[in-house]
């Protein structure tokens, strides 16, 4: 007789502020979480990475709390983490041989500067931009002033790649055996066409090909998870990929928009691969032969935007006084420039001012930086518009969607209909509806809140401010 028990899936979502599981059902209803908190550490502007001992040790921990408070047998596990980190690590036992460098981290940048005459023919082949953010310059880098990772590579022991990849192989017990196509290619070292480590583009940022593990789909077989044998680990992909998917099959005609540490709009283009001047190109999936791609624009500073703001004035519990002011300063009498971990697209300045431009006290400095997260937003959704039909709507996910300001910010300065679902966790859910095999009766979760836009001609006013400052910064 077939098991026709329930069944759940646990889902590992490795993200800026935290490590945690969660177990889902076959229907996206969540059973089971654990979390641990992680910190980067950040000695100075360029720099941002994780030990990477710690980080596994609070990886482990979540897995284990939640394999034991899981009220169902487990059919599979999926891994989801940040996209441009980077790991290097022992290939005889998966060991870390350094540290996780963050997709903040920018320590390389003066090595992309000297490649910055070839940056049309990178984004042709890769899809992205040339920018310190993706991983080739930060594996150079590892390769250049670690020891450890210097010596493993003589000896020929050393695994280097995204972090997806070295989580995947301790998860699965050693390490990596396959590092899945979408957090490859935040390397900037995969071509799209190929779905491939480049050799041309490896010469180029001068990182060698065997440390790294092959480039494989997203779905596809990274072992079976060491703390519970009976588990294969399925599927292995990159968080704002993931948040897609977390309410079911996708809508070209939606933005999807997620905002935690950074923010990013993402509009899915089926089996299309759109090429834009100034947005990101990339796979969104692929299970098989299936491949789905994406066109993305990408906002640095979102909550590390609030983060620095708070770090900067010393303000304790930001998180709890932030909805009381945005409510008291319905617009701000001042622009933020946000050039926190510097510019994103369309822009595309690894460094750029951080600064108010105006007066004005704590409560409409922090209202600033809000409004600079949703004008970048917006600028980002104009990009996009000049190369796929205008969205009819705004779906928000991520830390910062909770934030009633900044959503009906986003929907005023827009004007279209944002949508916020009830349960935010959506690179969590997202990766359980493709581990789950998209299934067609996924829950969605109850009735999302609806932001309907409304005529504000003071933050359009301020949006026009913004952006004449930065073009003014930019030398336009």
């Amino acid at each position: 007789m077939p098991d026709r028990k329930p069944k759940g899936l646990l889902i590992v979502d490795q993200g800026g502020h935290a490590s945690r599981a969660f177990v889902f059902d076959a229907r996206g209803r969540l059973l089971a979480m654990a979390e641990r908190p992680i910190r980067a550490r950040k000695p100075d502007e360029v720099r941002a990475e994780y030990d990477g001992a710690e980080l596994w040790r609070q990886v482990a921990a979540a897995v284990q709390e939640a394999l034991a408070a899981a009220p169902v047998p487990l059919a599979a596990a999926g891994l989801a983490t940040q996209r441009s980190n980077v790991a290097c690590w022992d290939r005889e036992n998966g060991a870390p041989l350094g540290p996780v460098l963050s997709w903040q981290d920018r320590r390389a940048w003066r090595a992309v500067e000297a490649l910055r005459a070839h940056e049309a023919w990178i984004h042709e082949r890769t899809g992205l931009f040339l920018t310190p953010h993706y991983g080739a310059s930060k594996l150079r880098w590892c390769l250049d002033h670690l020891p450890a990772v210097r010596r493993a590579h003589e000896e020929g022991r050393l695994g280097f790649g995204p972090m997806a990849a070295w989580l995947a192989g301790r998860l699965a017990g050693g390490a990596a055996r396959g590092a899945d196509v979408v957090n490859a290619g935040r390397t900037q070292l995969v071509a799209l066409k190929t779905r491939d480590w480049d050799d041309v583009l490896l010469a180029l940022f001068g990182v060698p090909r065997k440390p790294l593990p092959p480039v494989v789909p997203n779905a596809w077989g990274y072992g079976s998870l060491a703390a519970a044998p009976e588990v294969p680990l399925a599927l292995v992909t990159g968080d704002q990929n993931a948040a897609l998917f977390a309410y079911g099959e996708l809508d070209e005609a939606t933005a999807y928009t997620n905002a935690g540490t950074g923010a990013f709009v993402l509009r899915a283009t089926g089996k299309r691969l759109v090429m834009s001047e100034r947005l990101l190109s990339g796979v969104l999936y692929q299970g098989g032969k299936r491949v789905e791609y994406v066109l993305e624009g990408t906002v640095n500073g979102a909550g590390s935007a609030l983060a620095w703001f708070e770090r900067t004035y010393g303000v304790e519990d930001l998180t709890g006084k932030l909805e009381g002011w945005l409510r008291r300063v319905p617009v701000s009498p001042l622009v933020f420039l946000n050039g926190v971990s510097g510019l994103g697209s369309p822009f595309w300045r690894a460094h750029f001012p951080v600064r108010f431009e105006g007066e004005g006290g704590l409560a409409e400095k922090a209202a600033a930086v809000v409004e600079s997260i949703v004008f970048l937003l917006a600028v980002n959704l104009e990009e996009q518009a000049r190369y796929l039909p205008a969205p009819a709507r705004i779906r928000l996910t991520g830390g910062l969607a909770n934030l009633d300001g900044l959503a009906q910010r986003l929907a005023d300065l827009t004007g279209l209909v944002v949508e916020r679902p009830p349960q935010l966790e959506a690179t969590a859910r997202g990766t359980a509806f493709l581990l789950a095999g998209r299934p067609a009766d996924w829950d969605p979760g109850g009735a999302p809140d609806v932001f309907e836009p409304r005529k504000n001609p003071g933050l359009e006013a301020n949006y026009a401010r913004w952006r004449a400052a930065v073009e003014r910064q930019l030398g336009r």
